[in-house]
């Protein structure tokens, strides 16, 4: 082995709730985590402003903070946080290599995947901005529905997570406004049959988002097209929630562990464990389910005990 390749007892990728929950549960076993942040420090939460549903925080707190407390309490045991991001790896061997920032290799004995997934945007100027300000815009309605009660919101998509976070929301906002591109729902009957039966959730097909409009701090409304008529309208609202889908950051794992359709990698159930020995997944990476802090967090947990009990029995076998 070259003296310029590291070798690592377990390797976390990913800094969200997820990697930093199994660096927590990692260093406490001396497993001495090595955890690299990524390309987004911190996760999905960093882009949201208040979290009020993570236990243990009555008074809410905002995503950034929390992210800098879990980043804090993983140091404390020893976890070696790291900029940088995997770009490759190569999971063939007994050995699991991988690569950063396309340089440095290292060699790891357990490796967690927890490099989260990406919700998906229009890519409007206007989104971007009060997005990025905290100020109305969100692609998580459980999340931050709870800020818009009695208010009127906006959601675009048209699948079976678009009509159910729509549904969500109607049961928190005065009114649901639903753009649909298309002149049909992707969802499912069952789902579309429940939003369209919901009296306050009113659904705009073949409408098209033009610019969310806003007062330089928090939105008030939707500026839309319908494409069928070039008709222009604007709908009064103070939130916008964008429903058309997740990516998870999966892609150089392709090669080798086991992705359903969408990219989500499987897992075997019940556990952490991906097709290949010694390599676990947590956090959104394998969750198009549930997508929230606390689940993810509880899944690194899981990746990490995983781990452990991969080396435990590793030992064994030597020592036998």
């Amino acid at each position: 082995m070259s003296d310029s390749i590291e070798k690592v007892k377990c390797l976390i990728i990913g800094s969200g709730p997820a990697g930093y929950t199994a660096a927590i549960y990692a260093a406490r076993a001396n497993m001495f985590p090595v955890l690299y942040q990524g390309s987004q420090p911190g996760g999905q939460l960093t882009t949201t402003n208040e979290v009020e549903n993570f236990p243990g925080y009555p008074e809410g707190i905002t995503g950034p903070e929390m992210m800098m407390e879990l980043q804090k309490q993983a140091e404390r045991f020893g976890t070696d946080i790291r900029d940088g991001w995997i770009t490759k790896v190569d999971f063939s061997g007994e050995v699991h290599k991988v690569w950063v920032n396309n340089e440095k290799e290292i060699h790891c004995d357990t490796v967690i995947v927890s490099t989260g997934a990406s919700a998906k945007y229009l890519g409007l100027d206007s989104e971007q901005k009060y997005l990025k300000l905290g100020g109305g815009v969100s692609a998580c309605a459980v999340c931050d529905g709870f800020f818009y009660r009695n208010q009127e919101v906006v959601i675009v998509g048209a699948g079976d997570s678009a009509c159910e976070e729509a549904h969500y929301l109607s049961k928190l906002c005065k009114k649901v406004t639903m753009l649909v591109r298309r002149d049909e729902f992707r969802a499912s009957k069952i789902m579309e049959a429940r939003v369209r039966k919901t009296p306050n959730i009113e659904i705009l097909f073949n409408t098209e988002t033009e610019e969310v409009l806003g007062d330089g701090q928090v939105v008030t409304g939707v500026k839309v097209k319908n494409n069928a008529t070039g008709e222009n309208q604007i709908i009064p609202a103070t939130g916008f929630f964008v429903a058309i889908g997740h990516k998870p950051n999966t892609d150089i794992f392709k090669e080798y562990l086991e992705l359903d359709e969408t990219g989500y990698i499987i897992n075997v159930p019940g556990s952490s464990k991906t097709n290949i020995e010694g390599v676990f997944v947590s956090g959104d990476a394998a969750d198009h389910v549930y997508r929230q802090a606390v689940t993810a967090a509880g899944t690194g947990c899981m990746a990490a005990l995983d781990a452990e009990r991969y080396l435990a029995a590793k030992e064994t076998e030597v020592e036998v």
